[in-house]
């Protein structure tokens, strides 16, 4: 049986992260799952090609912004199953088990792992708790919990839409009742939390997350996203 999975990796100056998220896909191609290896850049200047030609992942290249990098990805990918991944995301052991669990359920459900931050503590705790129990009771993951999900599936939904932000908000509501959560970790970095302040920044997440589903433009989104006083 041919390896099913498509891992696809949105990179943009990421490499000092991105080293550790691809060690950790070892137990996946231990395990015969992973058939190609997508980077889906958006325009670095460090040496992500030297990387992603050791890794032997496929590199494409073109604007940035995570939906647009995921959206061309997925373009690419062959495989009949997708798993999206962020480059600062780390899967912890046990994925690959939880991933060809899920597969053999069928294609028709999708799937993302538990959060957890590279951090200790009682912040960092309760943030990605938080996070855990608004994906289980609203059905909306964001993008550091991954995704894996079928073609069948992703190109039924329209796959991700080409936002400069809350591409996976977007996307998760299109699967509203069709994702899961997997037994199973995903351990993301907690810099920007660390950086702006671990209420700040899950709040300002909380007032971003609202405007859009009260339908402010994701380009303004972004813009406030991006701005210093967010970053």
């Amino acid at each position: 049986m041919p390896a099913p999975l498509s891992v696809i990796v949105p990179t943009l100056n990421a490499m000092p992260s991105l080293g550790p998220c691809l060690a950790a896909l070892a137990e996946g191609l231990d395990a015969g799952l992973i058939g190609e290896l997508i980077i889906s850049d958006g325009g670095s200047t460090d040496d992500i090609a030297a990387l992603a030609e050791a890794a032997g992942a496929t590199l494409i290249t073109g604007p940035a912004g995570r939906g647009p990098q995921l959206a061309a990805g997925a373009a690419v990918a062959r495989r009949d199953w997708l798993l999206f991944l962020h480059a600062d995301t780390c899967l912890q052991p046990g994925w690959a088990a939880a991933v060809l669990q899920h597969v053999h359920k069928g294609p028709m459900t999708a799937g993302y792992f538990r959060l957890k931050f590279d951090v200790q503590g009682f912040a960092p705790g309760l943030i990605a708790g938080g996070a855990n129990l608004r994906s289980h009771w609203l059905g909306l993951p964001f993008g550091d919990q991954g995704l894996l999900i079928s073609r069948a599936l992703y190109d039924g939904i329209g796959g991700y839409p080409p936002l400069p932000l809350m591409e996976d908000v977007a996307i998760a509501r299109q699967l509203r009742g069709r994702i899961r959560a997997l037994p199973a970790t995903a351990q993301t970095s907690a810099a920007r939390y660390q950086r702006d302040g671990w209420l700040r920044r899950p709040l300002r997440n909380i007032w971003l997350l609202c405007r859009y589903l009260l339908g402010a433009d994701p380009k303004t989104l972004a813009a406030a996203y991006r701005a210093p006083s967010a970053n």
